[in-house]
């Protein structure tokens, strides 16, 4: 068998393309074309004499030898990768950066993520998508998601870049309308501004194990609909202390249950490479983290 390191792009296109899932997103990602990015494949397996993929209109599947294959592979990549960032720990980073945000975690970081992040890397296109709803990150081309909560167990790899507290939260009106809750039971009989996940409404857990099904006659799927409504008198609201910290400051809100602690949340980025994530998915994400930790005083990241 020929050298197979004469096969270097079909092993990068092939590593790729398992990883971002498609021929085309591999491709976007290596600055090509999917054809390109299938025929260096084509000739990979020919050159190796086994088929990786099974190929379909609609799944692009790695074969049993496709799939050790793969995994002997892409720590290799990874290595080289990485040994590059010694030699080279200030390379440009370019290409496209498709990212998701949540909305209010969006409206904290966006000043930095515009201004001080591309100033470092000029070279480097963002495309920022802003939404708190559950994403297909390959299916919708996104390098990284960023996310506050645990996440569903899944492929993907996942780095918790800060621990973010969490509070329940209640306009001063609101509070005089329906009283302050002074325990669990109390909380229980007031209305919320209830967070929904698809059709379903997570309940509320306190550090002490207590639970509350929320209830109201508004939900919302984001955190901006959640702080507007709390805001505005129509419930309570269980969020990140981060986005309501000027609220609290201003008075425009109050901390309900101030003494009944609650588990914090993670806030974590999640991407489809692998262990091989590109430079531009670890340093944004690097970015990010120091952002969050400045945000809230947590050095964590």
């Amino acid at each position: 068998m020929p050298h197979l390191l004469s096969e270097a792009p079909g092993l990068v296109a092939f590593v790729r393309a398992v990883e971002a899932g498609s021929f085309s997103a591999a491709a976007r990602d290596l600055g090509t074309t999917p054809s390109a990015v299938s025929k260096s494949v084509a000739r990979l397996e020919r050159h190796l004499g086994a088929k990786l993929f099974r190929r379909s209109t609609r799944v692009l599947a790695l074969t049993p030898e496709g799939q050790a294959f793969f995994d002997r592979l892409s720590p290799l990549l990874q290595e080289i990768e990485q040994s590059a960032d010694i030699v080279q720990p200030s390379a440009e980073l370019r290409g496209r950066l498709r990212v998701s945000l949540p909305s209010e975690i969006a409206r904290l970081l966006m000043d930095a993520i515009l201004t001080r992040f591309p100033a470092r890397h000029p070279a480097l296109d963002l495309e920022i998508g802003i939404t708190d709803r559950p994403v297909d990150l390959i299916r919708e081309d996104y390098d990284v998601v960023f996310r506050v909560g645990h996440q569903p167990e899944s492929d993907l790899m996942v780095r918790t870049l800060a621990q973010l507290e969490m509070v329940l939260v209640a306009s001063p009106a609101f509070l005089d309308r329906w009283g302050a809750p002074r325990s669990v039971d109390d909380l229980r009989a007031l209305p919320f501004a209830r967070y929904f996940v698809g059709r379903r409404v997570p309940e509320i857990r306190f550090a002490d194990g207590a639970t509350v099904a929320t209830r109201g006659r508004i939900g919302f799927d984001s955190g901006f609909g959640l702080r507007a409504a709390a805001t505005l008198g129509m419930g309570v609201a269980y969020v990140t202390r981060c986005i309501v910290d000027e609220d609290l400051r201003r008075g425009d809100l109050v901390v309900v249950l101030p003494d009944k602690p609650l588990p914090p949340m993670p806030f974590q980025a999640l991407h489809a490479f692998g262990q091989a994530a590109p430079a531009r998915v670890r340093i944004l994400s690097d970015f990010i983290a120091g952002e969050i930790g400045r945000i809230t005083g947590d050095g964590q990241g």
